[in-house]
């Protein structure tokens, strides 16, 4: 049991990282087409890379009805999350996009009392640790809100409705087909605005190849599909608990790889970040 959930979580910190490194190539992907243009081919890519994978594979799914409606339902929500963290950057800071999106694991325990699920006191425990740990990483010196804010804050609202879903089909249908058919409705769903407001062409899309495979095969193909086989073996709250690492990891990846230092209060936040995931994963008294 407990070597069991050492994996679910492992897959899930690999996605985390995967996303947490993927922040600066996101940026850097709308210096050349739109936000909602960067989401869509990300998504075709996506969902291509998964497709060989998904024909091969020989699990089965119990139901093709469940995994195209379940594949729907999370690729639509996905769609509109991403979009709106994607449209929210072009507004606000890296610094507080990145807490204001990761409030989901504040929305997903309280969401969840509504379905019946019940949240230990050491999930809350946690998640006040993580939402202090993330604020001392991610905000800055004065805190206002502007349009970019608004964005971000309902892009968690969209990141809350996929995790939950995904938890609720992950177990029920084959990871790989799921995943394809979620970014073939997400890459669906950002191609209604992309093609309402912004103008892309070829040679832009070519410019930004490099973001793009990045965010589409490993950020998209890769994380989310680890998102799906990690959330079958854990409760929806410490899953969105090692999720939420990922500013954790933007920041230390943008030490190591662009050179950028951590202040005293930023590694405090990252050292609390860490303990709130520990404290998450400690066994109750209910074995859970």
């Amino acid at each position: 049991m407990k070597t069991s959930r050492l994996k679910y979580s492992l897959l899930l910190f690999i996605s985390a990282a995967i996303w947490g490194m993927a922040f600066s190539v996101q940026r850097k992907g709308m210096d050349y087409i739109g936000p909602f243009a960067f989401t869509f081919f990300r998504s075709i890519i996506g969902s291509l890379a998964l497709l060989p994978a998904a024909l091969l594979s020989r699990e089965k799914s119990e139901s093709r009805k469940t995994l195209f409606i379940g594949g729907a339902v999370c690729g639509i929500a996905l769609g509109v999350a991403t979009c709106l963290q994607q449209y929210g950057l072009l507004y606000t800071t890296a610094g507080k996009a990145g807490f204001i999106s990761v409030l989901y694991i504040i929305m997903i325990p309280i969401t969840g009392i509504f379905f019946g699920r019940k949240c230990p006191a050491r999930i809350w425990l946690s998640v006040f640790a993580a939402t202090v740990g993330t604020a001392l990483l991610c905000l800055g010196e004065n805190f206002s809100l502007n349009q970019g804010d608004i964005y971000e804050f309902l892009c968690a609202v969209g990141f809350t409705v996929q995790i939950m879903a995904v938890s609720h089909f992950s177990s029920r249908v084959n990871a790989y087909k799921f995943t394809c058919i979620e970014f073939m409705f997400c890459a669906l769903t950002s191609a209604v605005p992309m093609l309402m407001t912004e103008t892309v062409s070829l040679g832009a899309v070519c410019s930004a190849w490099l973001p793009l495979l990045y965010m589409g095969i490993l950020s998209s193909g890769v994380g989310y599909t680890f998102q799906l086989i990690g959330e079958r073996g854990l409760p929806p709250a410490v899953a969105a608990l090692i999720m939420s690492l990922e500013s954790c990891i933007a920041v230390i990846g943008g030490w190591l790889i662009l050179g950028q230092t951590l202040s005293m209060r930023e590694m405090f936040g990252c050292i609390i970040m860490f303990a709130a995931i520990i404290t998450a994963q400690l066994p109750g008294k209910d074995g859970e």
